[in-house]
């Protein structure tokens, strides 16, 4: 019987700079995903790369005093080993200097252009470099770029558009029908009500202002959009050819089953690259993927904010595989996760050594001490052991329905599970305890091949997201026989020694807790309780007027991973949804919060805290103490009323 085939990308990584540990965790999802779906029977083809284009890789080059292709040359071999470092097994590393990839993104520019999909005219707008993209001034946030909140430039240029508008209902209709399509949900619905609903403007998609991009054949003054020239790469290097002579891999492996990327650049796979496919006349994707950010302890890693942490570096303190887990575990599904050295301490020595390692290693002495290696089931069983076998053989189930989800991290809690179990189990057997009693030698023994067993079935599900280390377990533990000495899988850490050595590496940046509370207009009120503030300067009514006050209803509420303080709510006002980061963590849940009514100050200016972007305030009460109470309507009030 013919494998099914299973496609999976990564974006391709860009090749401004080495890699830190956010931009590597994809890789090593994406690597977790494929060997799981290989354990699965799947003929699994892993595409990743780099992307090596642009205004931004030229600047770098001519700081550098090298070529660009010299610079791109670089950092993608540093990237590669980095990804070679952390054990990823992609089949194909494409790179869009390779020649074959520019080949294909002219003849695609020139196949789009006849065809009357690109058209030629002007562009004058406010220009992101680093995004490599031009903005309206209604589209800016404090007046700076939305997507990096860097500074933007008039610009001015002839370029060619794209017709992004003659898709779009198209396109609407597919997200529509294909409830999987885009994951998870929260992404397709900031994609529906903040980029398609409102209508699309046509993209730019070609640039006259530096030439380090791929020229337009018949307009060679002209480059490519870097944004179509990456995106392309997903159909390039699986041997896509627009002439008509696509090669059979492509044929085989296209639709794409899975894109994984960030959440940063999900309008670019979810809006761009369906809309050029369409243009094509190739199918879409069957899903992607915007995962979020893996962050340091004090906010997104940042160069400038000497924040950033790198796979090598933290390979070299706590190996490849404790990295792999580290990443892979704490990142919820759809929420940022948060990485800093403790925490890894701290995983490293419950998770990894106390909890896995030691297990193993028990295991394995015990069954050397008392039965010189070779143990087989004797019968002997009791009732403890139906539960261990009962999550044994309901392990497997359970990690494929999570990683049919997506679901990385909770598929791994599922593996950890097993063992733990494994470690309950030998509490309530004791074998110790058995080997001093000489009628209980068949169940000693029956106990430890159950525990050997069940530590198998546990390795062989880790593979994919552990393979060193399941490798050695699997070893270890023998098809029969196990090691006649067992292997420290993990050692213990003193935290306090690993502080020193990272000081020695870099200083610390202390973490702050970033954001402030909203202020509350309501004096407080108790029992015989009252409080005198600072009056503020007299307004008018036309003052007040300016400001739109409704009531709102929170849907959902999450942690703001980086703040101590904040907490980020989706908020319904009216028709619309908010979401609203409020200084309030301290004195509310995120599930308090869920299903409140509360006063939204609606046009305030959007801003961003702490990385995470407001698009107003909730209102509060606050007392002496600083504690604070949601302003809420006395008597029921629809999400939308007007408060005057």
């Amino acid at each position: 019987m013919e494998k099914q085939k299973y496609y999976i990308t990564t974006a391709i990584a860009y090749t401004s700079g080495k890699p830190h540990i956010g931009n590597t965790y994809e890789i090593v999802l994406a690597d977790a995903i494929a060997r799981y779906k290989r354990s699965r029977g799947y003929d699994v083809f892993f595409q990743t790369g780099t992307d090596e284009h642009g205004q931004k890789i030229e600047l770098k080059a001519q700081e550098a005093n090298v070529t660009p292709k010299a610079f791109v040359d670089g950092v993608a071999g540093e990237i590669r080993a980095i990804w070679d470092l952390m054990n990823t097994s992609y089949d194909k590393f494409i790179r869009t200097t390779d020649d074959y990839h520019e080949r294909q993104v002219q003849k695609i520019f020139k196949k789009l252009y006849e065809q009357g999909d690109i058209y030629k005219s002007s562009y004058e707008g406010l220009y992101c470099t680093p995004c490599e993209s031009f903005w309206t001034e209604s589209q800016l946030l404090d007046g700076k770029c939305p997507d990096c909140g860097r500074e933007v430039k008039p610009a001015k240029e002839e370029a060619y558009f794209f017709k992004m508008s003659k898709y779009a209902d198209r396109l609407i209709e597919h997200i529509n029908t294909h409830p999987e399509f885009i994951q998870p949900v929260s992404r397709k619905n900031e994609m529906m009500n903040n980029f398609l609903l409102p209508g699309l403007q046509d993209l730019c998609v070609s640039r006259t202002s530096f030439k380090w991009g791929i020229p337009v054949d018949f307009d060679d003054k002209h480059v490519v959009y870097v944004w179509l020239d990456a995106l392309t790469n997903y159909i390039t290097g699986i041997g896509y050819d627009c002439g008509g002579e696509s090669t059979e891999q492509f044929k085989k492996e296209w639709p794409a089953d899975l894109h994984l990327i960030g959440k940063d650049i999900i309008r670019f796979h979810t809006i761009y690259w369906p809309i050029f496919l369409m243009a094509l006349d190739l199918p879409l994707p069957k899903q992607v993927f915007g995962h979020p950010w893996l962050l340091q302890g004090d906010g997104k890693m940042s160069k400038s904010k000497g924040n950033v942490l790198y796979a090598d570096e933290l390979v070299e303190f706590f190996g490849v595989d404790a990295v792999r887990y580290f990443v892979l575990h704490e990142m919820p599904f759809d929420n940022d996760g948060v990485i800093t050295w403790e925490l890894m301490v701290e995983r490293m020595n419950s998770d990894l050594a106390n909890t896995l390692g030691n297990l193993v290693n028990r295991t394995i002495s015990m069954i050397n001490k008392y039965f010189g290696g070779t143990v087989t089931d004797k019968g002997a069983a009791d009732a403890v052991d139906a539960d261990l076998k009962a999550v044994v053989e309901g392990t497997p189930g359970a990690v494929d329905a999570k990683m049919n989800d997506l679901r990385v991290a909770d598929a791994m809690t599922e593996i950890f599970s097993l063992f733990k179990r494994c470690n309950k189990y030998i509490d309530e057997t004791m074998p110790w305890a058995l080997a001093k009693e000489e009628g209980k030698k068949d169940r000693l023994e029956t106990v430890l091949y159950n525990l050997q067993e069940s530590i198998r079935a546990g390795a062989g599900l880790l593979a994919p997201f552990m393979p060193d280390t399941a490798e050695k377990i699997l070893s270890q533990i023998g098809d029969g026989k196990v090691a006649e000495k067992p292997e420290i899988l993990f050692q213990r850490l003193d935290i306090e020694e690993v502080m020193r050595k990272v000081e020695e590496l870099h200083p610390l940046v202390e973490e702050t807790a970033e954001g402030s509370a909203p202020a509350g207009g309501v004096p407080g009120a108790g029992e015989a309780q009252t409080i005198d503030i600072e009056p503020k300067a007299e307004i008018t009514f036309e003052d007040f007027g300016a400001m739109q006050f409704q009531v709102g209803e929170v849907i959902s509420c999450e942690a703001v991973p980086k703040s101590k303080k904040l907490l980020c709510s989706q908020v319904r006002v009216g028709s619309q949804v908010r979401q609203i980061v409020s200084g309030i963590r301290k004195n509310y849940s995120p599930e308090e919060m869920v299903g409140k009514k509360v006063m939204v100050l609606v046009n305030l200016k959007p801003a961003r805290l702490a990385g995470v972007l407001s698009e107003g305030m909730i209102l509060c009460a606050k007392d002496a103490e600083g504690n604070l109470a949601i302003v809420s309507p006395e008597k029921e009030m629809p999400a939308g009323a007007e408060i005057s």
